[in-house]
């Protein structure tokens, strides 16, 4: 049941609502039937923690030993080696955004980004993330402007994707072997 609004300023404020609406309508629209649409509806704070248990289910699934970090430096230990997850689902741009990668005790990051109706994975060595920082399309001081030290973000258009990154992945299959050639299998 619905119940009229009599104060002008919600009145208005519903009206810029509305309006608003109609432009997240279309981002839903786009995962309407999509096997990843659920994740879109969770809370920002528990889409990071799906993505680390898509990635370590599918590293899992295709046969690497995986298991938790001991610690907060790294999200899990794959094949032995220390590794950051980050997860991002498609923005309305058309990219994705790889965020909060820092220098902390991790050895490789696996970007997972997820499509409505398809999924891209680059797997970076930290060293190859610190070289570039600041100087490699996409790959930005996300706190601070160019100055910012801390934090990054990686941009990535996967119809568009930077050469540096190229040989980092692409595809699920195209980042599976290069975790694989990182990790010795």
């Amino acid at each position: 049941m619905t119940r009229p609004i009599t104060d002008p300023d919600v009145q208005l404020l519903a009206t810029i609502s509305a309006t608003l609406s109609e432009d997240y309508a279309e981002d839903e629209a786009a995962w309407l039937g999509s096997p990843f649409a659920w994740i879109k509806s969770r809370p920002s704070r528990q889409i990071g923690a799906i993505g680390e248990q898509l990635v370590a289910g599918w590293c899992a699934a295709k046969g690497l030993d995986v298991t938790k970090s001991p610690d907060s430096n790294a999200d899990r230990i794959i094949e032995g080696r220390r590794v950051e997850i980050k997860f991002s689902t498609l923005w309305k741009n058309g990219g994705y955004k790889f965020q909060q990668l820092r220098d902390q005790n991790y050895q490789l990051a696996i970007c997972l980004g997820l499509s409505p109706f398809d999924a891209h994975c680059w797997v970076l060595p930290k060293q190859l993330i610190l070289d570039n920082w600041g100087t490699a399309p996409g790959l930005v001081s996300q706190h601070g402007g160019q100055t910012g030290s801390d934090t990054a973000w990686l941009s990535v258009d996967p119809n568009n994707v930077p050469e540096w990154l190229k040989p980092q992945g692409g595809s699920l299959r195209q980042g599976f072997k290069v975790l694989l050639s990182l990790v010795g299998g």
